[in-house]
């Protein structure tokens, strides 16, 4: 990810983002490439706690070439598009954590980055927020913004188009989600798991049903 981010070098091959030979660049072009065509989003948000959201949003645009100006406009319409136009004045402190998370990917998207680079965006949320934050990302995707996220968590996979595993700094694998063979081992084996929990359920459900008592109609003997 710190090469996909530009953060570190390849040591060895070519990496082009947006026709950019960033393989080739000195430590300026790289700083100013990072600003310009990458979005960072973290697992712990990584927000200015002193700040409010707006100005949170705002701080990739002071170094920006090509939107400085009108940094609160553009910011105010980065925090519109994650939901969060009634909460531009609050400080982290006061924001859940789904909705620190928000911020943090309005502060990447403020610059209209060629890629966004979340890196366990879901790791310090619950279940529910967490399918909150990736409901937002699908919908960022369908508005044709191209994101790349890092997880160790089977299910946030599931709703990314292609799947590449990594070990030990190697791809081992890189399919579409639909064919991607771990993948659909874990869904096979979760709908097994949820009819076996659901069977328990009905079974459990028909033992507590009140026993009836028999009615017959008919000349007694």
């Amino acid at each position: 990810m710190n090469i996909l981010g530009c953060l570190d070098q390849p040591t060895d091959g070519v990496y082009e983002l947006n026709s950019k030979p960033t393989h080739q660049m000195g430590a300026g072009r790289l700083a100013r490439v990072r600003n310009e065509e990458i979005g960072f989003v973290f697992q712990s948000f990584e927000l200015l706690n002193r700040a409010t959201a707006l100005k949170n949003v705002m701080l990739p645009l002071i170094y920006s070439r090509k939107h400085w100006l009108g940094a609160k406009r553009r910011a105010r319409g980065a925090l519109e598009k994650v939901g969060l136009a009634d909460r531009t004045k609050h400080k982290p402190n006061q924001l859940s954590g789904g909705q620190r998370q928000r911020v943090a990917i309005a502060r990447a998207l403020v610059n209209e980055p060629s890629i966004l680079l979340a890196d366990e965006p879901t790791g310090n949320l619950d279940s529910a927020t967490s399918e909150d934050i990736i409901g937002l990302f699908k919908k960022l995707h369908a508005e044709g913004q191209t994101i790349i996220i890092v997880t160790h968590e089977e299910d946030i996979t599931g709703h990314a188009a292609r799947i590449v595993r990594l070990k030990d700094g190697k791809v081992v694998s890189d399919f579409p989600t639909t064919t991607d063979p771990i993948h659909q081992d874990y869904v096979a084996r979760a709908l097994e798991t949820a009819k076996r929990a659901a069977e328990a359920t009905t079974g459990a459900l028909s033992d507590l049903k009140p026993q009836g008592a028999a009615v017959h109609n008919g000349e007694g003997a």
